[in-house]
Order: structure tokens, then sequence, then C-alpha cells
């Protein structure tokens, strides 16, 4: 099927159904090709790959709203997914917040916004299953008390999206993301412990070198070994990138148009007071060329764009879809986002804390007691409250240097504390996943140990 098929399929669709009583309508479809290569103890241990196809419908007839989805995109399959939705919006009840976004806010930005890279699609099998073994045989062989594996694995998906409505909009864009990972586990007496390492990239030249992803994988694990409680007490926390990016989702949570709309966020009727300290401003933005969270446009038609979400510490925008901006009086931040059908929720682009000045190093020499963690484990944070008690792993800072491993511990705070105490914050921002933050020293939690 054809790229330009595709674009008219969704156009035809919009056009059936108006033709068939729709007083308004939008379509999305989408086509993808995904690979999975995952290697243990040095031996293929499964290959997959799956192609997939779809189209999806969501209608209006005056503020009444029904969906439907098909993989069927024949003639007859098309007219079953447009009849579908009639009849769901036809016993639907009104709802005066519906309706697609007013023409002037649709578009599509028409920069490149490097979203696929055709070297993924041109990698061959044996490569994709060589690179899954390169970086779990580097980890394997980094050092002996590495025993054994949870695997080494390459991934990879191709993916087009298109999407038409009935105010004229049809747009349309291709993407493509691999990654590489190894999971080690270590093995120290009694002690036995498993970290990881993933580089993603939309372009497989953009991926670290396999051997690379294996050592890596193999410091952390090792550096785990021999990890022991700390006694229960009130000190500094550091969270690691990787880490620190958790609490992006808490804060996405708390400023997702919904959570906002029912009152159950601990930031809902705060715009445009403090909220963090002014080192923190956290952003999102779908429009940062090659990076995850970025696309033209979000799954209603409206322009990605850049929002300061917290800017110097002072709450500036919630993240809200057509929907939700209606429900609270405001505008769509063009953060709509969806599957095939259904009415559009909300996600975010590019989310991300900006960076500071400091090394993770200087950052870390300056604390004389203190937690640094790598693993967070749970899922305990109220985004009502803002009350925060997660389990958690690492390694205790002692006179400005990272001392001993620590697990079995858990760290808890509040929300409204945390983001008021932000002490200092790294340097080393890294795009990694659609969310990402630098290192963040909390002033002072709670580590529960013994």
């Amino acid at each position: 099927m054809s790229q330009n098929h595709l674009a008219d399929l969704a156009a035809e669709t919009v056009k059936q159904a108006l033709e068939r009583g729709a007083s308004d309508a939008e379509c999305t479809i989408s086509e993808g090709n995904e690979f999975s290569a995952n290697v243990r103890m040095r031996e293929v241990e499964s290959l997959k790959q799956a192609g997939s196809r779809g189209a999806g419908l969501r209608v209006l007839i005056g503020q009444r709203a029904g969906s439907a989805y098909t993989s069927d995109l024949s003639a007859d399959g098309i007219h079953r997914m447009v009849a579908s939705a009639l009849e769901l919006a036809a016993i639907t009840s009104d709802d005066p917040h519906a309706g697609l976004p007013e023409a002037e806010e649709l578009g599509t930005i028409s920069s490149d916004l490097q979203l696929y890279c055709a070297d993924v699609e041109r990698l061959e099998t044996p490569a994709k299953i060589d690179l899954a073994r390169t970086a779990e045989a580097a980890a394997l062989d980094a050092d002996p008390r590495i025993t054994n594996s949870e695997g080494g694995s390459f991934d990879s998906r191709l993916s087009r999206r298109v999407f038409a409505n009935s105010r004229g909009l049809v747009g349309e864009y291709r993407s493509s993301y691999c990654s590489l990972a190894a999971v080690p586990v270590a093995r120290q007496g009694e002690s036995m412990e498993r970290d990881y390492w993933v580089s993603m990239a939309r372009s497989f030249a953009g991926l670290e070198p396999a051997a690379h992803v294996g050592q890596v994988a193999a410091q952390r694990v090792l550096r785990r070994l021999g990890a022991r409680k700390v006694e229960t007490q009130r000190v500094p926390v550091v969270f690691e990138p990787r880490t620190a990016r958790s609490l992006l989702g808490s804060i996405f949570e708390a400023v997702h148009g919904e959570s906002v709309y029912r009152q159950a966020s601990f930031l809902a009727g705060k715009l445009g007071e403090k909220v963090a300290a002014e080192t923190l401003t956290v952003i999102d933005d779908g429009t940062i060329a090659g990076l995850f969270g970025s696309s033209p446009f979000d799954d209603e038609g409206v322009p990605t764009r850049r929002t300061a979400v917290i800017e110097r510490g002072v709450l500036k925008s919630y993240l809200l879809n057509t929907y939700m901006a209606r429900k609270l009086g405001m505008k769509t931040t063009g953060n709509a986002s969806r599957g095939l059908s259904g009415n559009a929720g909300i996600g975010h682009g590019n989310l991300f804390l900006e960076r500071g000045e400091r090394t993770p190093e200087e950052i870390i020499a300056g604390i004389s007691s203190g937690f640094y963690v790598t693993e967070l484990i749970g899922s305990g944070v109220n985004i009502v409250t803002g009350d925060y008690s997660r389990g958690a792993a690492g390694m205790w800072i002692r006179n400005g240097e990272l001392a001993f491993p620590v697990s079995e511990v858990t760290i808890a705070g509040n929300l409204t504390n945390m983001l008021m105490d932000v002490e200092a914050i790294g340097s080393d921002l890294e795009f990694r996943s659609s969310a990402a933050a630098p290192t963040l020293l909390i002033r002072e939690m709670t580590v529960g140990g013994r």
C-alpha cells in the first residue's frame, strides 16, 4: 500500500463519515514493523518480528461522540468501521465539551524533526542478533563475579502515522527507533545483584557501541555487591539521572489536565505560584529534532510546541488536550495522545528538567553523609497529597565520595517539600527516552533502614 494511498484513505474515510451523518470526524491510520532479538548466556533465546496496520475513526453527531477501529483496510472494512462509529455516537449522551480543536488551532510543523532514519531499516537480522550477543558477552566477560545474565537484547521499530479530520487537516510522519541492552547478574558470597544498561536512538548510528553497553551494565552491577542497610535517618538524597527521571513522571501526573480538573493533584489551583526551588525549570517540548517525544502534531492534529511547565520554580502551565482545556476554560497545549480510536488522552512530548551547572561529581563532593539513589522500587506516590515513599537501592555517600552499596531501604518525603528543597541540579542532562533529567540533589529526605 503506497504512502499516498494511506493519506488518501484517511481523508476518504472522514468524507464517508460526513456523508453518512457525522457533523465532524477524525481518522488515524498507523502501520509499523517491530523486531526483537534476545540472547541469554550467549545463546539466542527468542526472536520476534511483527507487522501491524490499522485505522481508527472518531465521529461526532453534534456533541455526541463515537469511535471504532479496524485492521481491515479494505473498502468493506472501512465501511463497517464508519457504520460502527456512527451507531455508537447515536446512542451516547451529549457532552458540552466534546468536539474537534478549533480550525485555527490545527496544523503541523513543517521542519524536519529527524524522526526517521533509514539505517534502522537496512540492518539485517544476523547483525541485530550479533549486537545483542556482543553486549551480553561484554558484561559476562567483565568480571568472574558476573556469573549469570538476564540477557542482551536488540529491539527496533519502524512506524508511520497518518491523521485526517473534517476541518481539512491531513498530516503524516514516519519514525524509527532502536535500542540495545544488557542485564547482567553478579554474585559475591551470599550477595547476588542485577542491574542493566540500555542505549536508545532514532538511528542505528546513534546507539552506543555494543561492548560499551555491556561494560557499563557490568560496572553498575558490580558496585552493588555487598549492599547493606543503613540506620533510619534524615540526609541529603541524590537521584542519578535514571531515577531523577521518575520524579518527572510524578510532576507529569500532577500537571495532567484530568488530575487538575478532578482536584486530584497537589498542584491543582496553583498556576502562577512558586511550587519549586528557583533553580528548577521543567519543559515539555515536542519539537526537538531527533528525540523520542517529538512529532509534528499531536493526536488531535494540533502542532506540538514548547511549553514551560515550571519556570524558575513557578508553575506556568498544565498539560492539556482540547477536551480538558475546555473543561478548565483554557487552551490546548498540543498534548493530545491516543491509540487508533477513542477520545484523546493527554501525553507529554520531550519532558525534561533543565540542566544545571554542577557536575555529578561536584554535587556528591559537597555531601558529608547522604544517599545516592540508583534504583527505585514500587510506586508509593500519592499525587493528590504529594506523599512520597518508595523502596530504593544505591550508594552511600561519605565525605564526598560513593563509599558502599545500600539496598532494602525506603526514601520518604512529600513532593511539595521535595520540589522546594531541590538544592542542586547536575549538568548531565541526556535524553534516553521521552523524559529526561540530570542528577538531582534534594536537601533532606528520610531514608528508612534498620
